[in-house]
């Protein structure tokens, strides 16, 4: 009797979970999978005799514990503990281990007396995985700020307010704003980006609102502009904040109006397109500044999310190498791997460049590497060349500016509470050796390192060696 009840549970439970067209499970309070529907096997590439009876964070996570316990947000324990619904943003690994960021939302499955048993959970795909040449195509992240991003953007595309993305150079703006477009209603349309940067007065106006035959010399044909290009879908102002103030009062007309014209035409075009906007700048800063019109502001920054910089995300790193050096590989057809203290590098360095930055040491130490290994000497190469050229490029800005120097750190070698980073480390020994090697002789220990008197004085203050 106890076996028939125990299979017409299982019948039960099965035909609860075939009924969910989204990936579904039911899990108990154990942990344990209980039953899974085909979505599940097609997303997760196992069938669901495989999961069945697992725990639910071996199958989803490959962990050996649950989620609460590595410090992550865990729908079971939220669930069983208070008995109602809940959700948040996971990250996912399938049989071929490839990421899945996913929305997890959880509900209570209670019996007959109301006693709750299971738990049921519906897998929501955010981002299906491209299959990229460019690391730049596909976002990755599990880290706390990056998933209380990802979050913001998921709210951001169940909307259709225009949003405002501020974020540092490098951080990724263009891919939150396309990650918004693809999942909100307007995803089957255009997705158009145009570079504020590079805008002139009458580049804007044939660029935005398109023109006629013969609306100025050159122009022979009629020309569709961004606007009418993006019908129906979305259009990103990127670097929103270098637009010149005649040219935003431009912007808010049509943005206030919906209504636009051609260069040189007489026909009122309504436009229906939804507005994002990116900015590596302080956009208020900016409007206090008589720089950005505050009334623009207003009207781009119904949602304003912040992007994390590299900087806030440092447990991210292992993944984004990973899926960076995966794209790497396929470009260049071979296969690249780091050492466990190459990554250690990588994560004790502070990325005034961000992901941009990040990809372009692991490009160019991936070129340098024997036999596709990357290993710590690779990388601090890369990285003392990097800060070099920042160092060089600063000094021509400060003898541009004329306003004196300033022993200020540059981002990239920003010290922890804890002491110099190892890169730093490894320059203030190199700095003392030469100290005594040049008899404190200045000018030519910077033309050892290759730098300016004047960036030698800041590393020497800096590092508190002796002559500073």
């Amino acid at each position: 009797m106890e076996q028939q009840n125990k299979k017409a549970s299982t019948i039960d439970l099965q035909s609860l979970v075939d009924s969910h067209e989204k990936p579904y499970v039911v899990i108990d309070r154990d942990y344990r999978v209980l039953a899974a529907n085909k979505a599940y096997e097609k997303v997760y590439g196992k069938a669901r005799e495989w999961a069945i009876g697992k725990t639910c964070y071996q199958v989803s996570h490959g962990n050996d514990k649950p989620c609460s316990e590595m410090g992550e947000d865990c729908p079971h324990q939220q669930v069983f503990s208070s008995g109602d619904p809940y959700s948040c943003l996971h990250i996912h690994y399938d049989s071929e281990h490839r990421m899945h960021q996913v929305r997890v939302t959880a509900h209570p499955l209670s019996g007959p007396d109301g006693a709750l048993l299971y738990m049921g959970e519906t897998v929501e795909e955010l981002s299906a995985r491209v299959d990229c040449s460019n690391a730049e195509d596909r976002m990755v992240g599990q880290s706390k700020p990056y998933l209380a991003y990802m979050e913001q953007l998921k709210l951001a595309a169940d909307s259709d307010a225009t949003v405002l993305l501020q974020g540092e150079t490098g951080t990724g703006k263009e891919l939150g704003a396309k990650f918004i477009h693809d999942q909100s209603v307007r995803t089957a349309s255009p997705f158009m980006v145009i570079d504020c940067t590079v805008l002139t007065e009458s580049l804007f106006e044939s660029e935005v609102f398109g023109h006629v035959k013969g609306a100025f010399t050159g122009s022979m044909g009629e020309k569709a502009g961004l606007f009418e290009q993006a019908e129906g879908g979305t259009l990103c102002l990127d670097e929103i904040g270098e637009l010149p103030l005649q040219l935003q009062a431009k912007l808010l007309r049509v943005l206030e109006t919906g209504q636009y014209r051609r260069v040189g035409g007489h026909k009122t075009l309504k436009s229906n397109v939804r507005i994002i906007c990116s900015t590596n700048r302080h956009l208020w800063e900016r409007v206090l500044a008589g720089k950005f019109r505050e009334d623009l502001y207003y009207r781009i920054a119904c949602l304003n999310i912040r992007v994390p910089n590299l900087r806030e995300r440092l447990d991210d790193i292992p993944l984004l190498t990973e899926n960076l050096l995966e794209c790497a590989g396929r470009a260049m057809q071979r296969s690249y791997q780091l050492t466990d203290n190459a990554v250690q590098a990588l994560v004790g360095y502070q990325y005034p460049g961000n992901i941009r930055e990040l990809r372009n040491i692991l490009s160019v130490a991936a070129t340098h590497c024997s036999n596709g290994t990357i290993d710590t000497d690779n990388i601090r190469q890369v990285m003392s060349q990097l800060t070099v050229a920042r160092e060089r490029n600063q000094d021509v800005e400060d003898e541009a500016a004329g306003d004196g120097m300033q022993a200020s750190d540059t981002s990239a070698e920003i010290s922890d509470a804890q002491g110099l980073t190892s890169l730093q480390a490894v320059e203030a020994r190199h700095i003392n050796e030469l100290l005594n090697r040049c008899a404190g002789n200045r000018k030519q220990m910077a033309a050892e390192l290759g730098v300016s008197e004047r960036t030698l004085y800041r590393k020497l203050k800096r590092y508190e060696l002796t002559g500073a």
